[in-house]
């Protein structure tokens, strides 16, 4: 019998959300007198590198990372390893080519660029889609470590889903911006201890790291560079490298949560610089990610517990091994519960705030253009709890969506993919006009919602998935269930009939979906602009364009000089 949670567990996860909450409450107390809006939204533009890049790993590495990830590298191994490289790739493109842009123009909403370079219409659709998507995100996030507190205490799972939004509603609600950075900081740390917790008692468990790295080589799960182009393979050197680093450019370039936090910094070098340690931060998130997915399966090799019947859904084997193996230290199984809750408080938070930034800036200010920065601030603070809750009641659709890690990223692909390469149309050419960009951004979003809902209906055969063989030789025959309840598991239906496309075009990789939303809205929206005047329009101004400084990172080596010249000056007048 798998154990349940003991005080000690609870005071250790309550600690950890009320922790979160303090912030909130602190940031509120302190910036009291500090009522703007640009203080609400951006921090009043004054953060620095390192907290921003933390919060910038944090608000994408969520409970799916820490309970989807593990559970991906023990069923397909650790080719997800493979995605340091997309990380790279994707920190040098968003912090070479859109910081520089971004922070030049000086926004507060994404898509206000939309509208300078196309016109509002297309800004109210880009917003508009950015706001389904990261709802629908956001659900997944809550949903994850409900998921886990339920399979592990017992707990109502829809009691756990409105406790979570509750809290982040009210730290983001009280504090703003700052409040969502400082709590994510606090939450990083607390992840990567719930990893290295898992990792250090498997360790022990298995007999040292080299007996875990052996298991794993043993049972193939360390063959991650797969050289395969085949497209509709799931995971692959390709996929992964090629088709992830677009996916996450997607999220880190354009994502109104992730723009708002490198905007927020005082300098463009501090912006720059805060993905670059921000590429560091998910490398090494992702790397204790993976290991503890290897160790769950070397401890698990003889006895899988999805295929035995322990569990129900391979999103609950992480929480199942740490009510196996850590149990027996007090306080150890809340400090992972709260790791997994972390990430969501950091996700749903960075959420929240974006989400009130882009309705404020693109729907609100350009209709009442007279408000007061009082009336602003309480619309800030409504926006908040409105959002809050409409993220918990998404929490609903993502109970349906199985594996959920898959899942998030896809929505990033199906949405995103489209965007990007908008964005990408309107900053390296001047011929796109409003109606390219409206046709392209149209097609590449049917495209990527019809292959993408498709392979959700019809998913691939594990032909294409390749999932590695697991065993239950070893189990005992008298194993006892864990305090799992039936319904709280994702139930995915496979139809009994599978069209002809379900075998190609839906089974085509994941990772590829922003790729071809973000070639298919390029392509039509070139062709329509040339076709409809795009080269005859009126000059645009450069600002609203990639310059070769940017590119080459000039700006930045000239603020690093002006930097270090005040410091030394501010050295030799002490």
């Amino acid at each position: 019998m798998v154990a349940s949670f003991s005080v000690w567990d609870y005071v250790v996860f309550a600690g950890t959300i009320l922790g979160a909450a303090g912030i909130g409450l602190f940031q509120a107390i302190r910036d009291r007198k500090e009522t703007s809006s640009s203080e609400f939204l951006l921090g009043g533009r004054q953060m620095t590198a390192v907290p921003v890049a933390m919060s910038l790993t944090a608000s994408f590495m969520s409970g799916i990372t820490v309970i989807g990830t593990p559970a991906e590298a023990y069923r397909y191994g650790a080719a997800f390893w493979l995605f340091g490289f997309s990380y790279a790739i994707m920190s040098t493109i968003t912090a070479e080519v859109f910081v520089p842009l971004f922070y030049r123009l000086g926004i507060t909403s994404t898509y206000e660029y939309l509208e300078m370079r196309f016109n509002r219409t297309i800004r109210i659709i880009g917003t508009t889609m950015y706001i389904i998507q990261t709802a629908l995100y956001t659900g997944m996030v809550i949903y994850a470590p409900a998921l886990a507190l339920n399979q592990i205490t017992g707990l109502d799972l829809w009691g756990v889903l409105v406790a979570t939004g509750v809290v982040c509603i009210f730290y983001c609600t009280l504090g703003g911006l700052k409040a969502v950075i400082w709590t994510d900081v606090l939450q990083m740390v607390i992840m990567l201890v719930g990893f290295v917790a898992v990792i250090a008692r498997g360790a022990v468990l298995q007999g040292g790291l080299g007996k875990i790295w052996e298991d794993a080589g043993n049972g193939g799960r360390l063959e991650a560079f797969d050289f395969d182009p085949d497209p509709l393979r799931r995971h692959t050197f390709w996929t992964i490298v090629v088709g992830g680093s677009m996916m996450w450019t997607s999220i880190y370039s354009i994502n109104q949560s992730q723009v708002q936090r490198y905007i927020s910094c005082k300098t463009l070098t501090h912006a720059k610089m805060s993905l670059y340690v921000n590429m560091i931060g998910l490398c090494l998130t992702v790397s204790l990610a993976v290991f503890s997915g290897l160790t769950m399966f070397s401890i698990y090799k003889d006895c899988d517990p999805l295929t035995n019947g322990n569990i129900s859904a391979s999103d609950q084997l992480l929480p199942y091994l740490v009510m196996d193996i850590l149990a027996i230290y007090p306080g150890v199984p809340g400090l992972f519960v709260a790791a997994a809750y972390s990430g969501t408080l950091s996700t749903v938070s960075s959420s929240i705030n974006a989400l009130v930034a882009v309705t404020m800036e693109d729907f609100v200010l350009p209709l009442w253009k007279n408000l007061t920065e009082k009336q602003i601030s309480w619309m800030n603070m409504g926006l908040s709890v409105l959002f809050g809750f409409l993220c918990i009641g998404m929490a609903g659709v993502a109970s349906v969506m199985g594996s959920i890690l898959q899942a998030a990223l896809s929505v990033f692909g199906m949405i995103s993919g489209p965007l990007l390469g908008l964005y990408l149309m309107g900053m390296f050419f001047r011929t796109p006009n409003s109606i390219g960009g409206f046709v392209g951004l149209v097609t590449g979003l049917v495209l990527t919602l019809w292959v993408g809902i498709g392979a959700q209906i019809y998913p691939p055969t594990d032909e294409k998935t390749k999932p590695l063989p697991l065993s239950t030789a070893g189990c005992q025959t008298n194993q006892s269930s864990t305090t799992l309840a039936p319904w709280t598991s994702p139930v995915t239906v496979t139809p009994d009939y599978r069209p002809a496309l379900a075998d190609s075009w839906y089974s085509l990789s994941y990772l590829y979906f922003c790729m071809l939303g973000i070639l298919t809205t390029m392509v039509t929206g070139l062709v329509v602009s040339a076709m409809t005047g795009g080269c005859k329009q009126e000059k645009l101004s450069s600002k609203l364009f990639v310059r070769k400084n940017d590119l080459m990172c000039f700006t930045c080596f000239r603020d690093s000089q002006v930097e270090i010249a005040a410091f030394v000056g501010q050295l030799a007048t002490n």
